[in-house]
């Protein structure tokens, strides 16, 4: 008898899981189901395209392993492929004495999780890679890349379609029921019934409603969107950045900064901010649901958030309506910028998951109940790492 997986979600990950799976299981039939009409229509498809390789993370946390063995992964893949992307690199700077402590923490960090060829700069080395650039200091990371996430995710549905594979558009999760023998019954919004032997959830935004939907239970997470917002610098500005340039993170946040970031077809963005979004998939700051904004307001976890976190919350907000108060932070590393070389770019979602007590989880987090597998929380790099992911659902959860 053939196995029959469904997975909900037709982001990176739930794409490369369905790739995995045809890859263990060869007979068996695996169906993807997406609301949207596309592939890739929320997170997967609308961030920075970076190739994070694992500078930030703990050391031997699950978030660490899976985003060395992520980066080479999808290297590997877009090579074979032909996919756009590039290894170019990225400098980490640190602008007074306290931060080039930091700076110092983060190369420890990233040599215990096994990457390569990290080197430290002083100002001077740091000019002649970045001549726009000021700091005391800088980590260069050699492994760090760009890539065209949208063309990874065309290539996984056509891989997954001509190994007989379904990938269906339009098809929202509308319920979820049980038959005598354990089955799972997966019924779409037209109507349609699918009758399953495994369900995987990779529903990112909607990751915690979906789990709840599914199984009937409270999820032990909340997920909160906040909307990071990008600019653009003008063409004859570009020549400002060479690498991709970011500040040192606050350790307190998952949140990397404003940063420079090189794209694969050209072009340079700065950003993200990363302020409340009051819809769960609203990409303006006019994008309204008056039920997404309660859930997130209502949520303990996110006034405990709040109240420890003030002048955070404040400081992102003030970046998101005042042009100045975002070139300012894109001003501490390249000074000479100016507010009329900048245009405004896109906006993305990230889905951050909270705990009750105000804490924001960091790592992966995956949860098997009966015959259902449920991504919960897969932040960032779980797009570089979509591969590496997928390959350890499948070895820890199904195989």
């Amino acid at each position: 008898m053939k196995h029959r997986i469904g997975i909900v979600g037709a982001g990176i990950l739930g794409l490369a899981l369905a790739w995995r799976l045809q890859e263990r299981f060869p007979e068996a039939v695996v169906t993807v189901f997406e609301k949207e009409k596309g592939p890739g229509q929320h997170q997967s498809g609308n961030n920075s395209g970076v190739l994070h390789c694992g500078l930030y993370y703990q050391p031997g946390s699950l978030k660490a392993r899976l985003a060395v063995e992520g980066i080479r992964s999808m290297i590997a893949f877009c090579r074979q492929h032909d996919i756009p992307h590039e290894v170019c690199g990225k400098v980490v700077v640190a602008s007074d004495d306290r931060e080039r402590g930091f700076l110092e923490d983060l190369a420890g960090r990233g040599a215990a999780n096994g990457l390569q060829g990290l080197t430290y700069l002083d100002s001077s080395a740091l000019r002649r890679r970045e001549p726009h650039v000021r700091a005391a200091a800088a980590l260069l990371v050699p492994e760090e890349g760009i890539v065209d996430y949208r063309a990874v995710m065309e290539t996984l549905v056509s891989l997954i379609r001509n190994r007989g594979g379904e990938v269906l558009y339009n098809s929202r999760v509308a319920g979820v029921s049980s038959t005598k023998s354990g089955e799972t019954v997966l019924r779409t919004g037209s109507g349609k019934e699918f009758t399953l032997d495994l369900l995987v959830c990779c529903a990112g935004l909607q990751s915690d409603r979906l789990y709840r939907q599914c199984t009937g239970l409270k999820p032990p997470l909340k997920i909160i969107p906040f909307r990071g917002e990008y600019r653009m610098l003008r063409p004859e500005a570009e020549a400002m950045v060479n690498h991709l340039v970011y500040p040192v993170p606050d350790p307190l946040y998952p949140f990397l900064g404003v940063h420079f970031t090189r794209l694969v077809h050209g072009g340079r963005e700065i950003g993200p901010n990363a302020v409340l979004a009051l819809k769960r998939e609203g990409y303006t700051k006019s994008s309204f649901s008056l039920p997404d904004t309660i859930d997130s307001l209502t949520y303990t976890g996110f006034r405990r958030f709040i109240s420890k976190n003030l002048r955070f919350t404040a400081a992102e907000v003030a970046s998101s309506l005042s042009g100045k108060a975002f070139l300012g932070k894109a001003r501490k590393m390249i000074p000479e910028l100016t507010l009329d070389q900048l245009v405004p770019g896109t906006a993305g979602v990230r889905a951050q998951a909270l705990a009750t007590d105000g804490t924001l989880v960091m790592d992966f987090r995956i949860l098997r109940h009966d015959r259902q597998i449920h991504v919960l929380n897969a932040p960032s790099p779980g797009a570089t790492a979509s591969l590496a992911i997928a390959s350890h659902i499948v070895d820890e959860y199904i195989n």
